[in-house]
């Protein structure tokens, strides 16, 4: 969990719902409101996947170091 919640990506996601809400407080009631909160929302989606994608990644190199294999090439 603290991976999550000391992440960068995931802090600047979260951030930017501050955005959202004045948008929400001061600006019209239309479609562009509810763009902004799905952008806003995948937003977060994407940061909380990356974090948990280098968690698999991470907590699989760890298992093939212990098992004594040979870590897997990195893909640039």
């Amino acid at each position: 969990m603290r991976r999550y919640v000391l992440n960068l990506a995931v802090l600047g996601a979260a951030a930017g719902v501050v955005g959202a809400i004045r948008q929400t407080a001061r600006g019209p009631r239309d479609w562009k409101l509810a763009l902004v909160w799905v952008a806003w929302g995948i937003n977060v989606a994407i940061a909380v996947g990356t974090v948990a994608e280098q968690n698999r990644l991470r907590r699989e190199a760890e298992e093939r170091e212990a098992l004594g294999l040979p870590p897997l090439p990195e893909l640039r």
